[in-house]
Parts: C-alpha cells; structure tokens; sequence
C-alpha cells in the first residue's frame, strides 16, 4: 500500500515523498517477520497437497493464524505509540520528520491486519487458489487509490490536481464530489493505507467461507497441532529474522540518502517504489513457483519440481526484462508519473536506468529466493541478502557516497554488485541439489 501512498503524495513536494517512503519502510521492516509467517504457512501447504493430506492444511493455517495474531497486535499499537521515538532516528528534517511520524503512528495500526492477509495468502497459494489473491489485490489497491485521492487532495484538491496534470480525466472528480473531503495530506494517505488494509483482510476472508474449504481442508473446524507449530516456527522464524534484518538495513540505506540530501532521499524512495511496482508480477510467477516445488517434493517428483523452477525463471526473465528495457529507454516518463520536481527527475534518471538493468538480475535470483523458500530452505536466501546489505550496500553507501562526497550517484553504483552477488550465489546453490532432500 505504501507504493500507492508515495506515488499520490508525489506532488506535494519532496518532504511528503520523503515521509512516506521513510514511514512505509519502518513498517514493512515491522511487518516483514510475517513474511515468514506466510512462507510457513504455504510450504507446509503445498507440502501436504502433494502428501495428499489435505486436511492437515486447516491445521498450518490456524496455526498461522494464532502466529499473525500473537505478534501483529502487540507491534500495531507499540509501533503506534512509539514512532515519535523511532522515526527522528532515521530522518532528520524539520519539515519531513513530523510528517514521517504523523504517517507512521497511523500505518503502524494496520500491520496485524497485513499480517491475517499474509496468512491468508500463504494458505490460498498453497492449495494452488491464486486467483483470490489477484482479486484481493486489485480490489484493494483501487480503494486505496480513490481513497487517498481524496484524503490526500481534498475533494477539491483533486479536481485541481486532475486539471493540472490529468485534464481528459478531470470528470473523475465527481467521485469525489458526493461529500467534502478536507486536504490531510501525508496523514491522509495514512488513513486510507489503514482503510484498504482492513479492506483487504476482509475481503480475503470471504473467499474462505465456502463449502470447499470447510469440508476439504477443515478451515472452520479449528485444530492445532504442536508438532506442526514447531515445523512452521522452524520455518518462519529464522526467515522472519532475516527479514526483518533486511528491512532495517534498507531503512539505513534510506538515512544515509536522507544524510546526503533530503532531495537525495525522495529520488531514492521513488526508484524504488518504481523498482517494486515492477516485481509485482514475477512475485506472482515467484510464488507459483514455490507452490509447485512444494507439491512436486511432496510428490517426491524432484525432476518436475527442477522443470518448474527453471520455467519460472524463463517467465520472469520475460516479464521483468521487458520491464527492464522500458526503464532504461524512458525513465522520465516514469518518474513523471510520480513527480514534476526537476531536481528529483534529474537524479532519477540515473536511478531508474540502473534498476532497469537489475530487472535482468533480479528474474534470476527472486525465483530461484521463492523456489528455495517452497522447498523449505527459507534461512539461506534471506541469510545471504542481509550479509549483502549489511557489509556492502551499507558501509559501501557510507564509504562513497558521504565520505567520498559522490552524492546520489555513488550508492546506486553498488547496487548491480548486491543483485548480481545474489543471482550467482542462488543459482549456485540450486545447482548443488542439497534442497532436493528437505523435509518438513
């Protein structure tokens, strides 16, 4: 959601887009422990589809649910009340730290609703449903834009701001004429992250209430299984950790540009955001991949399993290379799509051109992350990105762009160095085999 909010507070100026990519970044490293919890949930899964002990999948998503629940609350209303403490840690700014709280303490409330839907997403992939995640993810996303049009923009904001920069699409403005939204800004997006989120997990229930799930996989008939709940800790716990270690150095990465330069800081948010927004799609191929590798392993059909995950790569090379070509032929075009300040364009160009060769790289090692992740192996590719980021990306950034005074420029230079690091190092241990022999 936070993709979204930064691309709708672009044209209120560089501290806006500063607050927000900063506020969305402390609460993704917040939620990414559940990323674990979601990869759990969809190994054990897929795992048991391809057993053929369907029943046993109600068991690992109750038991990932109390997992989602037991963390997201304590974290929503702790993030909510101390983000005045954490925030000024990252961003210094006297117009931009204020904001980055106000938007913080406010998205923080959503993260245990975030972390039912990861839930939610790893059971409905497991059992090979993906088309409910599509939905959910459309859907949400919609809300999330109309709603930020018109808390961020007011309702008459947003009639302005389509005449300025959308004229054909002014007449969409009447929708958000039927009452007066006021102008909030930064807190505006917040709200309407925090609205499309309770949304999306609502909206992601409904596709659990129906006969198939009841009597297929015993979602309504609440059971738990200790021994199963060991397997999905084991599981989710070290990824989790790894995360969350990932997230926080990304939020580093994101002080030291802020260090730099606050126009520095929004240029970086914005590539990124860019840059995320065109995974979207091979992250959908990457956890069909995982789903298939955990069933085939159930199956004890490695070949197929092996076909799968290099199908898979073909795909996302594809998809993510043609992205990839845009991005370097036009990155302009892209960023105006965010923001008219020149200076931020002048440095995004840059930017966007380096993540347009990493889409090239990246198809490589995101798939084969999700296939290690399907066949149980969720410690060794966030392992491997954390040390990368730790003691290259960071130190790196540091080192050249802050001591050695190159600016913008000088960490973005290091970024093929982390992705092709990555790529290699995954395709390396695909080929050693010992992933095939994993059992949970």
């Amino acid at each position: 959601m936070s993709i979204v909010d930064i691309a709708m507070v672009g044209r209120l100026g560089k501290e806006a887009i500063a607050a927000t990519g900063m506020g969305g970044m402390l609460a993704w490293g917040a939620l990414s422990v559940v990323l674990g919890v979601r990869t759990a949930v969809q190994t054990i899964t897929s795992r048991r589809v391809g057993q053929n002990k369907q029943n046993e999948c109600g068991t690992a998503f109750h038991n990932g649910l109390i997992m989602a629940f037991s963390y997201g609350i304590p974290v929503s209303i702790c993030g909510m009340a101390f983000s005045k403490n954490i925030v000024p840690f990252f961003i210094k700014d006297d117009v931009a730290t204020p904001l980055t709280v106000e938007y913080t303490s406010i998205v923080f409330l959503s993260i245990v609703f975030s972390a039912l839907s990861f839930v939610f997403v790893g059971f409905l992939t497991g059992v090979e449903k993906t088309k409910p995640h599509l939905i959910v993810t459309i859907s949400s996303n919609i809300l999330n834009v109309y709603l930020n049009a018109g808390f961020i923009y007011g309702s008459e904001g947003v009639k302005t701001l389509l005449e300025s920069n959308l004229p054909t699409l002014t007449v969409l403005s009447g929708f958000w004429s039927w009452a007066p939204f006021p102008a909030l800004g930064v807190k505006g997006a917040a709200i309407a992250t925090l609205l499309s989120t309770v949304f999306m997990c609502l909206h992601y229930l409904t596709f659990m209430i129906n006969k198939e799930m009841r009597q297929h996989y015993g979602i309504f008939s609440f059971s738990f299984s200790n021994k199963m709940m060991k397997t999905q800790l084991r599981l989710a716990i070290p990824m989790g950790l790894q995360e969350t270690t990932i997230a926080l150095g990304w939020s580093v990465f994101y002080k030291i540009m802020g260090i730099i330069g606050l126009v520095e800081l929004a240029t970086t948010e914005l590539v990124f955001v860019i840059m995320h927004a065109s995974f979207m799609p091979a992250i959908g191929v990457g956890q069909a991949c995982a789903t298939l590798v955990g069933k085939y392993m159930g199956e004890k059909k490695i070949k197929k399993a092996e076909i799968s995950i290099y199908e898979s790569i073909r795909i996302s090379e594809y998809i993510m290379g043609t992205m990839g070509v845009f991005f370097i032929l036009f990155p302009v075009f892209f960023l105006k799509l965010f923001t008219n300040d020149p200076e931020i364009i002048a440095f995004g160009v840059v930017g966007i051109r380096v993540v347009g060769f990493l889409q090239f790289v990246d198809a490589v090692g995101m798939t084969l992350w999700f296939a290690l992740s399907g066949a149980g192996n969720t410690f060794f590719p966030a392992l491997v990105e954390s040390l990368l980021i730790w003691f290259v990306m960071i130190p790196g950034s540091w080192l050249i762009g802050v001591h050695l005074n190159a600016g913008f420029i000088g960490p973005f230079t290091l970024l093929p160095l982390v992705y092709i690091t990555f790529a290699s190092v995954m395709v390396l241990k695909i080929k050693k085999g010992d992933w095939k022999n994993i059992e949970v």
